[in-house]
């Protein structure tokens, strides 16, 4: 039984900021030398991002809201508590949107949905947001609920995974795979360079898929294989750790060099042959992570045209970041049914993520 993706929705907080702004913010901070000033506006600069969402309005400018993280051009360093407590506020209505925006799309209703899988890694708290998303769609409390937490940024790869088995198992599941990632509300005011690095990057934003056995009336996504590949190095290169104030991110030069080590090597061992892949999907953890995977694979410039895109309107909003290349994917016209796509993610360990995917057009 193939399993479907039969639709994506996507969802964002309100407030826009300009990276130009954040990057005059983050460099005017107290404490940071000439070298850290410019440390951050290089990194701001080759970031290739022109704009990001946030739930943090002050980081724009604009109002307080219920965590206070900027006084004037200061920027504040709550405790993990009260960040958590803003993640709790905001998380359950971006879940519940992207999901609603899945759902309308995917020809099956809140009643039909019989699993949910719910990802994230910027928050915590129980009953979580599995529970909730159950509750804010009217879904049937019988629901099955997994929840997929601290993965990072690959973790929508494994979550269609479970989404796929659960639907070869039985056929009649509808699957909902909701994704959140609020990463704002971790930013550090640190000059550290992974600290500076992790700011220039992360953004916020929502993404859901619906997943079902695929049937001859309905386009989307089919889903082949999967595969994962833990590398010999980066364990320390890529890291999501809970500090005193807030989640703390490691981010080092080494990883897209490591990447891009080793990503032809394990491409060509879960992709097969690269030239029957009509289209990626690779997570944009950063523009050097994308050029290191361009150069290795020797992939024609327009590849990874669809992820620059995303990275550039939103920045990399960790595991939601690639059903919203996908989303971008399934509403290209140029798009034919039957084009294969190669989906690719990169988190914490260094942990590779790969799946095959085929583009199935309704009939007329």
């Amino acid at each position: 039984m193939t399993a479907r993706i039969l639709s994506i929705g996507t969802a964002l907080p309100e407030t826009r900021v300009d990276q130009s702004a954040l990057r005059a913010l983050f460099a005017a901070q107290p404490g940071f030398d000439r070298r850290s000033q410019r440390l951050a506006g290089a990194a701001f600069d080759a970031a290739a991002i022109d704009t990001r969402h946030t739930v943090l309005p002050q980081l724009a400018g604009g109002g307080s809201g219920d965590l206070a993280v900027r006084d004037g051009d200061r920027l504040l360093m709550p405790p993990t508590g009260a960040r958590n407590d803003e993640y709790r506020r905001q998380a359950p209505p971006l879940f519940a949107a992207a999901s609603r925006s899945a759902l309308s799309g995917s020809g099956r209703t809140a009643a039909d949905v019989t699993h949910v899988v719910t990802v994230s890694c910027t928050g915590m708290f129980a009953p979580g947001p599995d529970y909730l998303l159950v509750r804010d769609l009217d879904l049937s409390p019988a629901v099955e609920r997994y929840h997929l937490g601290f993965i990072g940024c690959a973790a929508a790869l494994p979550a269609l995974r479970l989404a796929a088995r659960i639907v070869a198992a039985d056929p009649a599941a509808v699957v909902l795979v909701a994704l959140v990632e609020l990463c704002s509300l971790h930013w550090q005011t640190s000059s550290h360079p992974d600290q500076i690095v992790a700011a220039s990057v992360f953004a916020d934003g929502a993404a859901a898929a619906v997943v079902a056995a695929a049937d001859d009336a309905s386009g989307g996504l089919d889903i082949g294989d999967f595969a994962t590949h833990v590398l010999d190095e980066g364990e320390k290169d890529m890291a999501w750790t809970v500090g005193d104030s807030g989640f703390e991110m490691t981010l080092t030069p080494e990883v897209p060099r490591i990447i891009g080590r080793e990503i032809a090597a394990i491409a060509a061992d879960v992709l097969g042959d690269l030239a029957e892949i009509d289209a990626w999907a690779v997570h944009p953890g950063g523009r050097s992570i994308l050029d290191r995977v361009e150069k290795a694979l020797e992939m024609d410039a327009a590849a990874l045209a669809p992820s620059r895109e995303v990275l550039r309107t939103h920045g990399n909003m960790s595991s939601a970041t690639i059903l919203f290349i996908l989303r971008d994917l399934l509403a290209d016209d140029a798009r034919s049914d039957g084009d294969r796509i190669a989906a690719l993610a990169f988190g914490p360990g260094l942990t590779v993520e790969a799946a095959r995917l085929t583009l199935r057009r309704p009939p007329a």
